[in-house]
């Protein structure tokens, strides 16, 4: 029953994440952060699951790279 806990437990802390990032309480990195995504790339994911996407600019675009050398790939 704990593992049913945790993901309630995510499941709340990702929908209000979101809900403060669509109302412009949290940027991009720092819901990336706070919901423990390693890059953008995998953010841009989640918020594309829920049909969300984000603005992406040209600092986005070098610090890709550097994100994907950070987690080895």
């Amino acid at each position: 029953m704990e593992a049913d806990g945790d993901a309630l437990a995510r499941r709340a802390l990702e929908e209000l994440a979101v809900e403060e990032f669509q109302a412009g309480r949290l940027t991009q990195p720092e819901l990336r952060r706070r919901l423990g995504f390693g890059t953008r790339m995998a953010l841009d994911a989640f918020l594309k699951e829920r049909s969300l996407y984000a603005d992406y600019d040209q600092v986005d675009l070098t610090q890709d790279p550097r994100d994907l050398d950070r987690i080895g790939l």
